[in-house]
Parts: structure tokens; sequence; C-alpha cells
């Protein structure tokens, strides 16, 4: 099939909430007044970030999640997508389950595709998403959106669901690890199907004071929101490993705490609220359906520090994983 017939058989329909959708030069979007677009990007490349034999149902909903998860980040409502695609060859077998993948998760969150490109090569898959965030009417240069850089002293911190799944179950595929077959499949379920946390976000606006979405490990994402913040944190260790499901389940002990502070892929969200506000964090979590953990306090003395179960607080904590940092192990490795 050619570029223009498999845009039409796998990647078109009538568009609902755009006003021109695919098939002009480009797509053109109206939102309600009073409204901003919150836009991001995320590339996927085969062997970097998934493995190349991956089921390509699971790789069209992991491909649009990882968009999400930045929406829900900054609590916006999804609109739309783009979807830029370079294939090694145009083949039904792999377009037809990747596209109904992407697909089910565009529709559970009314997310509609208005364009993209595709192109012959490496295996890359491209998504820019827009959503939309209430601004101020006062102030438009201000913003209702969730963002890294509001967290003050004193505030909570808080983790969404579980932590370090993905994480174990890449090792688990890569041979490093090896997990009871439950376990497997619950991890590499994780690793390979993450939940974009939008109602939550959603339900977070007016009560997190900072937020990111936890996609380079927690610690490392959590030390954006104390750079943008300008304000350091104390995370306690026994809470943070106890968002882990499978914490006393006798996996090695080292293995399971680099998973839980420092894997990615988890698609959570951390954020931070004044310790006054608790009960509409618990009251968000239960409207969204999502539980939420309290792990540890902002504090005005910059850097990251981490409680040990003996109630030790040591510096110089682990932080997340980086594409180009020459010393990271995994520099050559897939799926972070």
């Amino acid at each position: 099939m050619d570029e223009f017939e498999l845009i039409q058989r796998y990647f078109s329909r009538p568009a609902a909430k755009a006003v021109l959708g695919a098939g002009d030069d480009c797509a053109i979007l109206q939102t309600a007044a009073g409204m901003q677009l919150a836009i991001s990007t995320d590339m996927l490349v085969a062997g970097r970030h998934f493995f190349p034999g991956v089921d390509p149902h699971a790789l069209g909903h992991k491909a649009l999640a990882v968009n999400l998860s930045d929406l829900a980040a900054c609590g916006a409502r999804p609109l739309a997508f783009t979807l830029a695609l370079a294939l090694p060859q145009a083949q039904a077998a792999w377009l037809e389950p990747f596209a109904a993948g992407l697909w089910a998760l565009a529709d559970a969150h009314g997310c509609e595709l208005v364009g993209g490109d595709t192109t012959r090569g490496p295996l890359t898959l491209c998504i820019t998403v827009f959503g939309e965030v209430p601004g101020d009417a006062r102030a438009p240069t201000r913003t209702q959106a969730l963002l890294r850089s509001g967290a003050q002293p004193g505030d909570d911190v808080y983790v969404s669901g579980t932590l370090g799944e993905a994480a174990l179950g890449l090792q688990h595929q890569l041979g490093r690890l090896q997990l009871d077959p439950a376990v497997a499949a619950a991890c590499s379920a994780r690793l390979e199907r993450p939940t974009p946390r939008i109602a939550l976000g959603l339900a977070l606006r007016g009560v997190a004071s900072a937020c990111a979405d936890v996609s380079d490990g927690l610690l490392g994402d959590l030390g954006h929101i104390l750079a943008r913040s300008g304000v350091g944190a104390q995370i306690d260790h026994a809470a943070v490993l106890a968002a882990c499901p499978w914490a006393g389940s006798g996996i090695n002990a080292q293995m399971l705490r680099d998973c839980v502070l420092s894997g990615g892929d988890d698609y959570e969200l951390v954020f931070t609220a004044p310790p006054d506000l608790a009960g509409a964090v618990a009251a968000a979590a239960q409207t969204s359906g999502t539980p939420v953990r309290r792990i540890g306090s902002i504090q005005a003395q910059t850097g990251l520090r981490l409680r040990d179960e003996q109630g030790r607080v040591r510096d110089h904590v682990p932080i997340g994983f980086d594409h180009f940092a020459s010393a990271n192990a995994q520099a050559d490795e897939v799926a972070q």
C-alpha cells in the first residue's frame, strides 16, 4: 500500500471537535473561551524505548499514553493529537493492531487524531498531543495548569498509584531478573500499557502546588520539581517502597530499591500540596479512582534527601534516567 492508502485505511476519521482535521496542511482546533492549549511531544524509537518485537496493539496504546501522561501532569483535558510514523515497511498485520491500540486509548479519553506524517525508515513514533486548561480571565498570562514550579517549604509530597513495576518488568525482559510468571505478567503489563492519570490531574487543579509525571524515575522527576521551585525535599524510603506491590515478595532488595526510586516508565504523578489541603488531595484521589500516597515533604534547603528505614537521612540519592548521560549503564539499552 502507498502512504495515502495507509493513512486513509488506518488513521482517518471524521473530525469531531476539530474545526479541521487530517487531510489539509494544518489542523485547526477551537478551544472554549478562556481556555488555553497545553501541548506536548514524545518520541518512541525501536530499540531505545521499546523492544522491536513488542505487541503492536500495546505499542499503539503506549505511544499515546506517554503523551497523555504529560497532559495529566499539567491538569489538562485531552483534545487531539498528531502522529508522525516512520515504518520499515507498511504491513497490514502490524498496522491493524497498532491502530486498534491507539484508537482504543484515544477514544477512552476523547482525544482525536487530527493529522501527522508517515515515511519509510527505522520504526519511530512521534506524537504531539493537545489539551486544554483554564486560563485566568483577570490575568491572560497566568494559567490554572499544574506546573513544576509551585512547590513551597512545608508542602507534602505525594505519588499516585504504584512504583517500580515497569522497571521490574524491563529487568525481567532483559534477563537480569527472574520473576514469578504472575509477577512478570503484571510488571510487563505496566511497562507496555501504562495508565495516564488524566482524571487525577484534572482533580488536582487548584489543589496541587506542583506536579510532574514519573517517566524517568521518581527521584529524577521529583528533582525537576525541586529545581524549578528552588526548594529541596526529604523522602521517606519506607513510604516509597510501600508504593510497590511486590515489596517483600523475595525480589532482590537492591534491585527493588533501584526500580522503585529510579526506574522509569511508571507514568504516575508526583505532586506537592500544602498540609491543610490533605483532605482535598484525598477527595481528588477518591473522585478520580486513583490511589495516592504521601512520601515526604518539601524543605527550604535545596537538594533531595532520603530517610532510610533506620531513620537516617542521607544526601546524594540516585536520580533518574538520562538518555545522554555517558556514565549511564543503560545508555545502549531498551525502554527508558
